[in-house]
């Protein structure tokens, strides 16, 4: 039942995150390294794929959906490098630098989490 509780809370959470990644895109293009091409594009690719992986963590794909939640976590995770480095970003986010790294290893943690979830 725990586990079952626990996808259907991550499930909204990505769709809930990839929603916003089309309704605030200022958000994450404040966090996007300037070294990125196509900034606003891969925004939207990635706000796309965290809602198609969310819902999928519902159906029979649950262990697709989470091997791909888990390459998106990976693919996004120098967001997290270049929010660390960088104050514009960090100002733009009203966060510190000390919440920036503290956030940083809880992409560990939800990568666990869709690993566990692809697990029967």
């Amino acid at each position: 039942m725990f586990k079952k509780i626990t996808i259907f809370l991550m499930a909204f959470f990505y769709i809930y995150v990839g929603i916003k990644h089309f309704t605030d895109p200022k958000y994450f293009l404040a966090i996007m390294p300037p070294y990125f091409i196509w900034q606003l594009e891969l925004i939207y690719l990635s706000g796309f794929f965290e809602i198609i992986f969310g819902f999928g963590l519902l159906t029979k794909y649950r262990k697709l959906s989470s091997w791909g939640l888990i390459i998106l976590l990976i693919a996004v995770f120098p967001a997290n490098i270049y929010l660390i480095s960088s104050e514009k970003a960090q100002i733009a986010l009203n966060i510190t630098k000390e919440t920036a790294i503290i956030r940083a290893p809880f992409q560990l943690l939800f990568i666990y989490l869709a690993y566990w979830s692809s697990i029967d």
